[in-house]
């Protein structure tokens, strides 16, 4: 092999390192920032006696979120049959309740355990948009 030859197989064999390198380096970036992007929203909700707070909340069709429920006085049910909810929340402990929606509307959240006189009161609403 004379010594052009040799040149430009060296000049190739850097170029497609560099090449590898580059693509490599911001596949793995963009990757990760993906990652990070379709986290769920995480949405605190506090239950006590006759009252969730907040008492709205509005979700996107489509993204993904987790409820965070907790209550300190007793127990609660955190009701909402067309998303498919049906959760116990234990005073001192955190109920996570991870959902998608997918359609949009509004939709009433109840407590289903009898928490006292004011139980039938104990109501929110979830409203998904699009």
């Amino acid at each position: 092999m004379n010594s052009q030859n040799k040149r430009r197989t060296i000049a190739l064999a850097f170029t497609l390192v560099g090449a590898a390198l580059i693509s490599g380096s911001g596949g793995g970036w963009s990757t990760r920032r993906v990652l990070a992007a379709e986290q769920p929203q995480v949405i605190e909700i506090k239950a006590k006696k006759f009252e969730f707070s907040p008492g709205k909340i509005t979700l996107k069709k489509g993204a993904p979120v987790v409820l965070r429920l907790s209550t300190e006085d007793r127990s609660h049910g955190f009701f909402v049959k067309p998303l498919g909810i049906d959760a116990d929340i234990e005073p001192g402990q955190f109920t996570d309740v991870a959902i998608t929606p997918d359609a949009t509307g509004e939709y009433a959240v109840i407590c289903d355990h009898y928490c006292g006189l004011g139980h039938g009161n104990m109501k929110m609403t979830v409203t998904v948009v699009q």
